[in-house]
């Protein structure tokens, strides 16, 4: 069952809370409306275990949506090998979407909407609340749990329920 409290009990979000995602179209819909949308991946992607392994899941929602892609640590080695993929590390790029004068990772412009996958969940809240109060940039958490700083976010999923999401992700951006 899906819940919308925050995994990391001992924080208060503020007043301001993600909105879930309440089915996967919806963010379907909110990457194919961004302008120049960015995927920016922590180092667990290449420590995670799954029937298709997460890596395959970015590298297909990156490919399907055309979005470019931040990696850090060893997940930018597995990234590679499938699709052009920076090296940065989470914090720093964190930086750089907060800076209005950052011309972005492909030097197209700032960036409308990042998405964030694979990132240690303390470490992604931090960096989530600094986005949220010092840019207007929109953000989305891709992992399993509820992330209030981020614009929108999953609810707590199970991971069966979390990788069909996954899945309805990769399907809605693949249709024209």
């Amino acid at each position: 069952m899906a819940t919308t409290e925050p995994w990391q009990k001992a924080e208060i979000p503020g007043p301001t809370k993600a909105f879930v995602i309440p089915k996967p179209e919806v963010l379907v819909s909110l990457i194919k409306k961004a302008n120049h949308p960015i995927l920016i991946v922590g180092h667990e992607a290449a420590e995670a275990s799954n029937n298709g392994k997460l890596i395959d899941y970015i590298v297909r929602i990156a490919k399907a949506g055309k979005i470019p892609v931040v990696a850090s640590g060893p997940s930018f080695k597995e990234i590679k090998k499938s699709i052009n993929v920076s090296l940065m590390p989470v914090v720093e790029i964190a930086n750089r979407i907060v800076d209005s004068s950052w011309n972005g990772i492909d030097g197209l412009g700032s960036h409308d909407l990042a998405l964030f996958i694979a990132i240690p969940y303390y470490v992604e809240w931090l960096i989530l609340s600094g986005i949220k109060h010092f840019s207007n940039v929109k953000t989305v958490s891709l992992d399993r749990f509820y992330q209030p700083h981020a614009t929108w976010s999953f609810p707590n999923l199970n991971f069966k329920d979390w990788i069909k999401s996954l899945d309805a992700i990769i399907k809605g951006l693949e249709e024209k």
